[in-house]
């Protein structure tokens, strides 16, 4: 006679405690400290590459983060790009002088706010931005092909995972362009739109937000022209 709860119900033998217990075991310690190993040997070998081309030509990791959102949203703000990088502003034009000074980045400013700094990649940037893109690429695409798709939803679950509630929507928003719904509040600088300032104006053909005017030369970055010294 088959196994059965009071009823006539089949037992669900899958919900045992032995069961349960197997499911859990990747909470364990050693699991957790293992998933730590992982994802810094894999973030070192992924950023290998496209680090080592950076150092051809006296570049480093974080002026390639500066490269990926620009390019990403050419027009950004400074206040947006300090938000998603999560540094100061010092901090950032520390990275960002060298990346405009070199030619890859430059800078406009706003035609409704003329404080405003909007960035966007110069031709010489975009063509960088495309070669370690097509490096890290390759990288993405080998471990993709080699998970299957199941691991692929089940990675992008755990990154998830990983992030901040406000980070995962600071992710959607640079995924999709969209500006934060008014009232939702921001990250630094907080207000409508990305956090940092107003929703990003459109952009240009040439990759420039239309009626922005070019920033004079050696402007910091974020710098109003009126507040130099």
């Amino acid at each position: 006679m088959p196994d059965g709860l009071p009823g006539g119900h089949p037992a669900v033998k899958e919900k045992t405690p032995v069961s349960a217990g197997r499911e859990h075991l990747f909470l364990r310690e050693e699991e957790l400290r293992a998933a730590q190993d992982l994802l810094f040997f894999g973030y070192r070998d992924f950023t290998a590459g496209a680090d080592a081309m950076l150092a051809e030509i006296g570049l480093g990791r974080a002026h390639h983060r500066v490269l990926h959102f620009v390019g990403r949203r050419p027009g950004l703000t400074v206040g947006e790009l300090l938000a998603i990088l999560d540094i100061t502003k010092q901090s950032l034009g520390r990275v960002l002088t060298p990346l405009v000074e070199g030619g890859y980045v430059e800078q406009a400013t706003g035609r409704a706010d003329r404080r405003q700094r909007l960035l966007s990649l110069t031709e010489a940037g975009r063509a960088l931005e495309r070669r370690l893109f097509e490096r890290q690429r390759e990288t993405v695409i080998r471990a993709y092909r080699e998970a299957g798709p199941a691991a692929v939803d089940g990675f992008r679950r755990v990154m998830q995972g990983l992030m901040a509630p406000a980070t995962r929507g600071l992710v959607e928003r640079v995924a999709t362009g969209m500006a934060e719904p008014p009232g939702a509040g921001g990250m630094r600088g907080g207000g409508p739109g990305l956090p940092g300032g107003a929703a990003r104006p459109p952009v240009g053909a040439a990759g420039r937000a239309p009626g922005a005017t070019a920033a004079p030369a050696g402007a910091l970055p974020g710098e109003h022209p009126g507040t130099r010294r």
